[in-house]
């Protein structure tokens, strides 16, 4: 047998038998390639006819503002946002503490200095970091995404955000993860800088659901869901009131066609003897 025969034969082998070295190399590349894992949710809010469900979207505020708030911000939400129709729907007076429990930087005042004031309704969600490096170099260069649209800025959006913060697992066999980052299923690569934040009991709901990453993931991918798309209720309400009148006008158009055309039938109708 010559050299390459030789070769061709420890190739074919290698295939062949499972768990020889060749085999091995492929089991990483494979586990990186494999799809996300993205499974369907039943949502309040899905569907022609869909609505918040308002304590859910309170619970994810909640969940937003105990731990994401910490490295993400969301700057084009207000916080008079949350008492607004449609929302959260908190009284407000709750807006108002809300907001009055985070320092504004404001000014400059009448010496030309910038200051520092509790928070109105009308502010925006104030933000974790002053500046992109500031956030970078507080989550070792990489940049926490701003949380405002993330929910349609995703394919899959809160089904997406769901998968993800229930997706941290231990990495399969051969799969290596690098320095700093962690694995998980639905993420494309299945590594992710964002440490695992969520696991039960991190968050005390008060109003007595039962905290478990579950409940968490859920009631901060529907808060997630709201902000992207704050006036879903509405566009569902407009819709179904056009759906109402096409069918209406549909119909009076379909009576006046019949009474036109009866008129004509009767004047063309054949003479009997």
């Amino acid at each position: 047998m010559n050299l390459t025969t030789k070769t061709l034969a420890a190739f074919l082998l290698a295939l062949a038998i499972p768990g020889t070295s060749f085999a091995k190399d492929q089991a990483p590349a494979e586990a990186a390639n494999q799809p996300p894992e993205i499974a369907a949710q039943s949502w309040s809010f899905s569907g022609p006819f869909g609505t918040f469900d308002n304590a859910q979207l309170q619970r994810g505020f909640q969940i937003y503002k105990e731990v994401c708030s910490n490295c993400h911000s969301m700057r084009l939400l207000s916080y008079r946002n949350l008492g607004e129709p449609g929302g959260p729907g908190f009284p407000p007076k709750a807006v108002e503490t809300i907001a009055s429990q985070v320092q504004i930087t404001d000014g400059p005042n009448g010496k030309g200095e910038m200051f520092q004031r509790p928070g109105r309704p009308s502010d925006h969600f104030r933000s974790p970091f002053a500046n992109e490096q500031q956030a970078r170099n507080a989550n070792n260069g990489a940049l926490p995404p701003d949380l405002s649209v993330i929910a349609k800025a995703r394919e899959g959006g809160p089904d997406y955000i769901y998968a993800l913060l229930t997706g941290y697992a231990d990495p399969p066999a051969g799969f290596t993860v690098a320095q700093g980052m962690h694995y998980n299923k639905a993420f494309p690569g299945h590594q992710v800088a964002m440490p695992p934040p969520l696991s039960d009991g991190a968050v005390k709901y008060t109003d007595g659901t039962k905290g478990t990453l579950d409940n968490y993931a859920r009631d901060v991918s529907a808060f997630l869901m709201w902000a992207a798309e704050p006036k879903l209720e509405e566009r569902h309400k407009v819709g179904a009131r056009v759906l109402i009148f096409l069918v209406v006008f549909a119909g009076i158009m379909y009576l006046a066609k019949r009474t036109v055309w009866a008129k004509l039938h009767r004047h063309e109708a054949p003479h009997t003897a």
